[in-house]
C-alpha cells in the first residue's frame, strides 16, 4: 500500500492534500500551462475533500480555452481512513471516466480522473457549478426541489434500464447470499453502535430494529427491474442552480439494483414529514413519467410505486452504514439522526406494522 509523502503526494504522485495541486501536477491532467494555483474548500464531504481549484494559466492560443474555475476532488486524510474508502474512490473514478457519458441525467462535465493502483490515492477534476448552492440535508428541500431531483434521477436509470452489460464493470453486481452473509455480520455490531451513540428510542428505535430483522432478506431478493443507481441520492449531494435547475453530485454509492432504492431514499430523507406526506404520490408520478419519456416501457405507476414503498429500507440501511464509515463531526451527527427520524416516519406511514 502506498503512503503519503512528505509533500502530502501518495506514492502515485497524486495529491492527498489540495496545497499538492501545484501548477506543475494541474497542468499535466489539463493538458496546458498553469503559472499558479488557488483553491478553497466547497462541499461538506466526508470521504473525500473538494476544493475550488482558480488557477491561472500561460497565454492559450487554442480553439477550447481551459475551465477559469474547476472543482478537484481528491482523497484526504490519514492512509488507514483511505483504504477504507478505496471502494467507493474506485466508484466514482470508474463513473466519470465508463457511466456518465451514457447517462442523460444532469452531472458535471470531468475533465481529468485519476486513481492510483490500490485505489487509495485519486483526483478529479470537475466543471464548477457555481454559482449553484449545495443542499442542505438538515434543513431539507421544498417538495419542488425534491421533485426536479426525481426527474432528473430518471436519467440515471433510464439509460441503463435492465441493462446487462453493466454487470461487465467492475464492482457492479447484484448482491449475492455471499453478500447478504457478509453484511449481516456487520449489521447488527453497526446497529448496536448507532443505537448507543444516539441513545436512540420510540420510533427511531424501532426503525433500526426493523433494518437489522429485515435488511438481509430484502438485499438477497433479486429485483422486478434492476438499473445504475446513484446509492446515496439525497440532497446535500445536489447542487440547486437559481433557475431551479439542479446537478447531481457525489458518484461515490453507484451500485445495481431496485432504481426505486434512489427515490425512496431522497424523499423520506430530504422532505419533512408533512411535505413528503403530502407530495411523495404526486413526485413519485413525476419520475415515472419520466422514465416512459426516455423509453421505459415495462414498468406501471402500481409497479413503480410498490417499488418505492418497499425501499424505504435504504434508508436506515444507508444512515447506519454511513455514519459508521464516516469520520464524526457535529453537524455529521445531528444529519444522520434527522435522517433517521424522517425516514421513520415514512417507515411507520407506508409499511404497515413494520415499527410495532
Amino acid at each position: 500500500m502506498s503512503a503519503p509523502t512528505a509533500d502530502g503526494t501518495g506514492r502515485s504522485g497524486l495529491p492527498t492534500d489540495p496545497a499538492d495541486v501545484t501548477p506543475e501536477v494541474l497542468g499535466r491532467l489539463l493538458n496546458t500551462d498553469v503559472r499558479s494555483v488557488r483553491y478553497e474548500r466547497v462541499g461538506s464531504g466526508q470521504m473525500a475533500g473538494s476544493y475550488r481549484l482558480t488557477p491561472e494559466y500561460a497565454e492559450h492560443t487554442g480553439p477550447n480555452p481551459p475551465p477559469a474555475t474547476l472543482v478537484a476532488k481528491l482523497a484526504i486524510g490519514e492512509l488507514s481512513q483511505r483504504q477504507f474508502a478505496a471502494g467507493v474512490f474506485r466508484n466514482e473514478v470508474l463513473f466519470y471516466r465508463r457511466l456518465a457519458p451514457t447517462l442523460t441525467a444532469p452531472i458535471p462535465r470531468c475533465h481529468a480522473a485519476e486513481i492510483s493502483a490500490d485505489d487509495t490515492e485519486f483526483i478529479l477534476l470537475l466543471e464548477d457549478i457555481a454559482p449553484a448552492e449545495q443542499g442542505d440535508q438538515i434543513a431539507g428541500c421544498a417538495p419542488e426541489q425534491a421533485r426536479a431531483i426525481a426527474v432528473a434521477a430518471a436519467g440515471i436509470h433510464a439509460p441503463r434500464w435492465c441493462d446487462n452489460t453493466l454487470f461487465e464493470l467492475p464492482g457492479l453486481a447484484l448482491p449475492t447470499h455471499d453478500d447478504r452473509v457478509l453484511m449481516d455480520s456487520i449489521l447488527e455490531p453497526m446497529a448496536d453502535t448507532f443505537r448507543n451513540r444516539f441513545a436512540l428510542t420510540g420510533r427511531a428505535a424501532d426503525a433500526v430494529d426493523w433494518l437489522v430483522a429485515e435488511a438481509g432478506p430484502w438485499i438477497e431478493r433479486p429485483p422486478r427491474r434492476f438499473a445504475l443507481i446513484h446509492g446515496d441520492l439525497r440532497i446535500d449531494n445536489v447542487l440547486f442552480g437559481a433557475d431551479g435547475a439542479v446537478t447531481i453530485v457525489d458518484w461515490q454509492t453507484i451500485t445495481v439494483g431496485n432504481p426505486l432504492r434512489d427515490i425512496a431514499f431522497l424523499l423520506s430523507t430530504s422532505l419533512t414529514t408533512a411535505d413528503r406526506r403530502a407530495h411523495e404520490r404526486e413526485i413519485v408520478a413525476a419520475y415515472h413519467a419520466a422514465l416512459i419519456d426516455q423509453g421505459v416501457t415495462d414498468w406501471s405507476i402500481e409497479d413503480c410505486w410498490e417499488s418505492y414503498v418497499d425501499s424505504l429500507i435504504q434508508a436506515p440501511m444507508i444512515i447506519v452504514f454511513g455514519c459508521g464509515a464516516a469520520m464524526p463531526t457535529e453537524r455529521g451527527d445531528r444529519m444522520f439522526r434527522t435522517m433517521l427520524d424522517r425516514s421513520a416516519a415514512a417507515i411507520d406511514d407506508l409499511v404497515p406494522g413494520a415499527l410495532g
